[in-house]
């Protein structure tokens, strides 16, 4: 029997329309910040209760449409959960009996904090729907992911196709870096199997007219940097002039590491090669993008760092930045007397590029700023996560004729690759694990969706779509 496209199609519109959103807004409701910004997770007993509904659900759907699959919550002290769904092939077609072949389907349910700035009528735990597009945290990023793997396996066996075993791998602390991913990996030891594909919802598209492919991923570094020059806030009438302020201190350190006219990162170990393979695929993408640079908020009269899409999109995908993403030690402009402040701490989050080492990078970072601090004041450096980026190996010529088929089918337009200035910690983890696995990174954080942001939400019509697409990818792999 052969893979029946509309049936697919149709199969996965239903189950969106009619049993999926219900769902999806409830799991927006729950606040599961991920474990880095929320310390007391377990106690507060929010992740639990988003883990136990993405379970209800998906055992639900196993009992009704997946036959011998299991829904199992992997569980571990100290740990934020896993939510692991083990799912036997197909008997249709060549997929046969089960010859240990797998597919690993990643995402995750751990959310970002909330951030400010939300419009009128909006907020991070109350969805709404509003046309095409479903507001709220999580929303896109990545509480989708679940029923999108779920509902394309469904589909495969709805339309006739056939699929290898498959494993759906959920996890829980992903927006803190996956500190808790290698814990639960080591511990389920060969049960994963030896993935020959891996397929991730949890990435970027550069618009919602096609299927987007991402070839690869920024790694991250983060640290806190913190400058004291007084046990104690002295009156700065008294002190101006005699005490060095420890902003500025902090300002001449930051000088060492980042160039503040241009925005370039000083450290050659924050550098690498862009390959010759990707900056011809950025020239032949760039121009179908139009200007990049519009799809960002700038306020006032605020310019890109760079002029022409095709530079944009080589800084944001293989070029290092570094970003300030939190303050302490300063009160709020409305709220600051006239003190000479005791210290100033600032959290630095860097990316860098998909193949740079991030245990040199973050090392390369605490030499370079804690070593003979200005005015001998005292620098404290607290480090955070270093996950290394991800590069795709070349897609064999079956994968890239089925992701084609896949975009055609699903959006009526060819697919795009390219890749992406975000990080996937697990990518980096799987690559390096299973060298010979095939990989399709793909998403749904398109034009404006703001994942981290405020005003996040999930496009529907490209949430259908790019399930319908799994599905074919899936029934490919089985035939292939």
């Amino acid at each position: 029997m052969g893979f029946d496209a509309d049936t697919a199609a149709r199969h996965v519109d239903q189950l969106w329309d009619g049993d999926i959103l219900p769902v999806l807004h409830d799991y927006i409701r729950i606040p599961n910040v991920s474990v880095a910004y929320d310390a007391d997770w377990h106690e507060g007993g929010h992740m639990g209760r988003a883990t136990e509904l993405l379970q209800q659900w998906c055992a639900r759907h196993v009992a009704e449409s997946l036959p011998g699959a299991t829904v199992e919550v992997h569980e571990l002290d100290g740990r934020t959960p896993l939510l692991l769904i083990d799912v036997p092939p197909t008997d249709a077609g060549e997929s046969g009996s089960d010859d240990g072949d797998t597919v690993m389907l990643y995402g995750h349910l751990d959310k970002q904090p909330p951030f400010t700035g939300w419009r009128e009528g909006l907020g991070p735990w109350e969805p709404v729907q509003d046309g095409d597009r479903l507001y709220g945290r999580g929303s896109a990023d990545d509480g989708y992911s679940t029923f999108s793997a779920v509902a394309a396996l469904e589909a495969v066996r709805a339309a006739g196709g056939a699929h290898r075993r498959c494993v759906v791998l959920i996890e829980a602390s992903e927006e803190s870096g996956s500190p808790d991913l290698p814990a639960h990996l080591e511990a389920l030891g060969d049960k994963l199997g030896v993935p020959s594909l891996v397929i991730a919802l949890d990435s970027w598209c550069a618009d919602y007219e096609r299927l987007w492919i991402t070839t690869s991923l920024r790694g991250l570094v983060d640290l806190t940097l913190e400058v004291q020059v007084l046990t104690e806030g002295v009156h700065s009438g008294l002190a101006g002039g005699v005490v060095p302020s420890s902003f500025r201190i902090l300002r001449q350190l930051l000088d060492r590491v980042e160039d503040a006219a241009s925005g370039e990162l000083l450290l050659p170990q924050l550098h690498t090669n862009v390959p010759d393979e990707r900056l011809r695929q950025i020239a032949a993408t760039a121009p179908e993008l139009g200007d990049f640079s519009d799809r960002f908020p700038f306020a006032g009269g605020t310019r890109p760092a760079h002029g022409t899409t095709e530079q944009l999109l080589v800084a944001r995908t293989w070029r290092p930045s570094l970003e300030v993403t939190g303050m302490e030690g300063a009160p709020p402009p409305a709220e600051a007397g006239n003190v000479l402040r005791p210290s100033t701490a600032v959290k630095l989050s860097v990316r860098i590029p998909p193949t740079a080492d991030a245990d040199v990078a973050i090392d390369a970072l605490e030499r370079r700023l804690a070593t003979d601090p200005p005015y001998g004041a005292s620098v404290t450096l607290r480090r955070g996560s270093a996950e290394a980026g991800w590069h795709a190996p070349p897609e064999l010529p079956w994968l890239a004729r089925a992701i084609d088929r896949a975009s055609q089918a699903t959006f009526g337009q060819a697919p795009r690759s390219l890749g992406e200035g975000g990080t996937i910690p697990f990518m980096g983890m799987l690559g390096r694990r299973f060298p010979q696995a095939q990989f399709v990174i793909t998403g749904v954080l398109g034009p404006e969706s703001n994942a981290h942001g405020p005003n996040e939400f999930l496009h529907l019509p490209t949430v259908r779509r790019v399930t319908t697409a799994v599905a074919h990818i899936l029934d490919a792999h089985a035939r292939r």
